[in-house]
């Protein structure tokens, strides 16, 4: 058996590249300490050695590593995978790697992510999450790490967060229907207490009754996907067609897709007979055999945003700590009323 060949050291780099150990310690750590030419060297020294930094160590010296920490309740969802890229793309700019964690939108999970990450001494959290969060996040600050909520707002000024105005875009989903002439409007999704859903669907509420006209169905679903979304147009087509809604906002763009395909399988005209519009606009979204209406957040990169929040909380140059955007909707032939001859 071939015995394992010993690790390259610093001391070793520094020989063949003629400098001192502690150049190539700055070039390790501050490489903006070391001239172009010494660098070129010590690059040269590490590739022919095969030499490999000793990050756990470094960690240990800094009390800190050089990765944040990204958690998601489902990054199979589109829009949470959107997230991510933003996040990996923004941190890497500022010399950050990225633990992606996904919790699969359980307590436990959560919890478990949340204990590793701190004690691999993480730089700081960017959490999505469906459930209750900021008195676990504030255990974590007081303690050293901080977080940033992200796609909720959080209910107290001291948790920093990144989200949308989830009302408000319920009511211009439901808004946008009305003002088509829809009257019997449904919303379907949930579960409820997840309060992006309950948000949305306040939103859509107050839509109806600020505009005195028309009517909303509640249809929850327990998961939030394509298959929920076609359960539910199950339960409609069984229906008589007088019974049926005349339009419908969906939680998301997943339910949403799935109900206008068993619809359009089924023979339902949309949107003449049923208008349908979404929420995230994620990319399938205007891919659809009909292109689906959705509710979009602004022309803000989330994930980037949550880095830079969290960056301002490190360095201590941020000021507004929790932002709200505002949505801004999407309409498509998923609702859009035909053009008449």
């Amino acid at each position: 058996m071939t015995a394992p060949r010993r690790k390259v050291g610093i001391r070793e780099v520094a020989a063949l590249a003629e400098v001192a150990s502690g150049t190539v310690s700055h070039y390790l750590n501050r490489p903006d300490r070391v001239s172009a030419e010494k660098a070129q060297r010590i690059r040269r020294a590490i590739d022919t050695l095969g030499f490999v930094p000793n990050h756990a160590g470094r960690q240990l010296r800094l009390g800190r590593s050089d990765a944040v920490a990204y958690l998601a309740p489902d990054v199979s969802n589109p829009f949470f995978a959107a997230v991510a890229e933003g996040v990996e793309r923004r941190a890497a700019a500022a010399g950050l790697s990225v633990f992606i964690a996904n919790t699969h939108a359980t307590r436990d999970r959560e919890d478990a992510y949340l204990r590793q990450f701190e004690q691999h001494r993480v730089r700081g959290l960017l959490v999505a999450s469906h459930e209750p969060m900021e008195e676990r996040l504030a255990h974590l600050r007081e303690r050293g790490t901080p977080s940033v909520l992200l796609g909720r707002a959080a209910a107290g000024s001291a948790q920093p967060s990144v989200a949308v105005d989830e009302v408000m875009g319920g009511r211009l989903a439901a808004r946008h229907l009305l003002e088509l002439g829809r009257r019997r409007l449904a919303f379907v999704g949930g579960p409820l207490r997840i309060r992006q859903a309950g948000d949305r669907l306040q939103g859509a509420g107050d839509a109806v009754r600020e505009s005195g006209a028309g009517s909303l169905e509640v249809l929850t679903t327990t998961v939030r996907t394509i298959a929920a979304g076609r359960a539910v147009a199950a339960e409609l087509l069984a229906r008589p067609a007088t019974r049926r809604p005349d339009a419908v906002v969906a939680v998301n763009d997943l339910v949403a897709l799935g109900l206008l395909q068993a619809l359009v399988a089924a023979g339902v005209r949309v949107p003449e007979d049923v208008a349908v519009i979404g929420y995230d606009d994620i990319e399938f979204a205007a891919a659809s055999l009909i292109p689906l209406s959705s509710i979009r957040a602004p022309q803000v990169d989330f994930g980037a945003a949550a880095v830079d929040l969290l960056l301002g909380l490190l360095d201590g140059t941020a000021d507004d700590t929790q932002r709200t955007y505002p949505p801004e909707l999407v309409v498509r032939a998923s609702t859009r009323p035909q053009e008449q001859p």
